[in-house]
């Protein structure tokens, strides 16, 4: 089906902090703003955080899974088409060329890398680079005040050999204020177990200060998807990773941030998926979320009804003393929990209702609604003085009254979930993608969804809904909507 309506409703613009720095926006001082909220994602200063859309599946100039991605800027009236600048490997400035199979977009990473107040967008492309003789690349795309263009975008500067840029995240790991990316970036002594954290800040020539590398796991294993957060709240970055053999999950390690740089040795942490991090009991230290393995087996997850696990931060640094498990047969989450509903395949954390205590956005991309399999919901869990609880959960899909569009099988609504403050009123929004939603001119184009955050929640009023048609990109099965930016999905499992 196709979608076509936007409609937005006008919220006040308070004020933001954009990359550690006060910017000012109508309606509010900057005191009054870092109260409430700051602003992670926000590529064009503006004060109001923006959202990047990838459709990595997408051909591009005849070739197939290049990928493009589409940047969504925010504003009082929130998202809009109108405001929306598509760019891949063909865009003017942009290093490369298209190529079959780079998924350009596939991981893309938002952080002020130079230090400008303006966020930047380093995005992980699975490309061969002969000059760099390494496979993969990492592309920075710098913030401008006028918006991400392909104007000035660079390579950060690869090894002489070997793997380039996988497991790409951004941090302050030395609480310099500086940001800081973690990746693969070659094999260094010959070791294929290490990875690189490259300290800001970069230059626009994609040059970094220094380099540390980690030995981050052994022979026997590989790296998941990583997370960053503060767990022990002493105003640096920590880093959360996890590992997998073949099928299995091998468990994962949390690498503390010191004033030196990351530690080089770990604690131990259990195995999770699709991580994500937010502040859910307002206490000043970071807790993690992750999706729960189910039997240590990868090859569960599309049989798996779904369990989230939440690790709450620690001044001592370990985080597995106190936790929280929820299902969908948690009292109060709606549904219930069902062979491969998959309730938590993307998770996403901020604060919705602006009460100072983050949310968790969980998606479940394969519930089934009546008899459409696999329509799929976002289910939104409400943070408080005890952390997240069941207690005043909602749920949304396609279906619930207001929403742009009708559920259909295969949609896969909550395949991607993102909570940020796209109008800037310190309440985050909800976006969400289908990335097999069926349009009618464009065969598992894709979509994506944005929802209002307000004082009691999510509401639907409001919603909008835009896809590729809507952009004027036509591009079979591109999956719009699988990945956005900042987000630390795997992808989805299915049978």
């Amino acid at each position: 089906m196709g979608i076509r309506t936007m409609l937005t409703v006008a919220v006040c613009a308070a004020t933001a902090l954009t990359g550690g720095v006060a910017v000012a926006a109508p309606g509010g001082t900057a005191e009054e703003k870092a109260a409430t909220t700051t602003v992670r994602e926000d590529f064009n200063g503006d004060g109001y955080q923006d959202v990047v859309v990838a459709a990595s599946n997408a051909a591009v100039a005849g070739q197939p899974y290049a990928g493009y991605i589409t940047v969504a800027y925010g504003s009082a009236q929130g998202l809009s088409t109108a405001r929306t600048t598509t760019i891949d490997q063909s865009t003017p400035g942009v290093p490369g060329d298209p190529g079959e199979g780079h998924s350009f977009g596939f991981r893309m990473v938002p952080a002020d890398l130079d230090h400008d107040g303006l966020t930047d967008l380093a995005l992980y492309t699975n490309e061969s680079v002969p000059e760099m003789s390494n496979w993969g690349s990492v592309i920075v795309l710098w913030g401008r005040t006028g918006g991400i263009t392909g104007q000035g975008a660079v390579r950060i500067p690869g090894p002489e050999s070997g793997d380039m840029g996988n497991n790409l995240i951004a941090g302050d790991f030395n609480g310099d204020g500086n940001a800081d990316l973690m990746m693969a970036h070659g094999w260094g002594d010959g070791s294929l177990e290490q990875r690189s954290v490259l300290y800001g800040p970069f230059s626009r020539a994609g040059e970094f200060a220094r380099e540390q590398r980690i030995t981050m796991f052994t022979s026997d294993n590989a790296m998941d998807n990583p997370a960053v957060g503060d767990f022990n709240g002493d105003g640096i970055d920590d880093l959360c990773t996890f590992y997998a053999y073949e099928e299995h999950s091998e468990g994962g390690s949390l690498w503390l941030g010191t004033p030196q740089g990351l530690s080089t040795t770990s604690t131990d942490l259990p195995s999770g998926s699709s991580p994500t991090v937010g502040d859910f009991d307002h206490d000043g230290k970071d807790d993690l979320a992750v999706r729960v393995v189910p039997n240590g087996i990868y090859e569960d997850f599309p049989t798996d009804p779904g369990t989230v696990k939440i690790y709450y931060g620690a001044a001592s640094g370990v985080i597995t003393t106190r936790t929280k498990v929820i299902t969908q047969d948690t009292a109060g989450v709606p549904g219930v929990s069902e062979k491969g509903d998959q309730f938590g395949a993307r998770l996403g954390a901020g604060d919705v209702n602006g009460d100072g205590y983050d949310d968790l956005a969980v998606g479940v991309p394969f519930e089934a609604l009546e008899s459409k399999a696999g329509a799929g919901a976002v289910v939104l869990l409400k943070g408080g003085p005890g952390g997240l609880t069941g207690t005043g959960a909602k749920s949304f899909h396609q279906d619930t009254t207001g929403m742009p569009g009708v559920a259909e099988a295969g949609d896969h609504f909550g395949g991607a979930v993102r909570l940020l403050d796209v109008t800037g009123d310190g309440k985050a929004e909800l976006t969400a993608g289908a990335p097999d939603e069926d349009l009618e001119a464009i065969a598992d184009g894709g979509a994506v969804w944005s929802l209002r955050g307000t004082s009691t929640g999510l509401t639907t009023t409001g919603a909008l809904a835009f896809n590729p048609v809507d952009l004027g990109v036509l591009a079979k099965k591109a999956r719009f909507g699988l990945n956005v930016s900042g987000d630390n999905g795997p992808g989805l499992y299915s049978y």
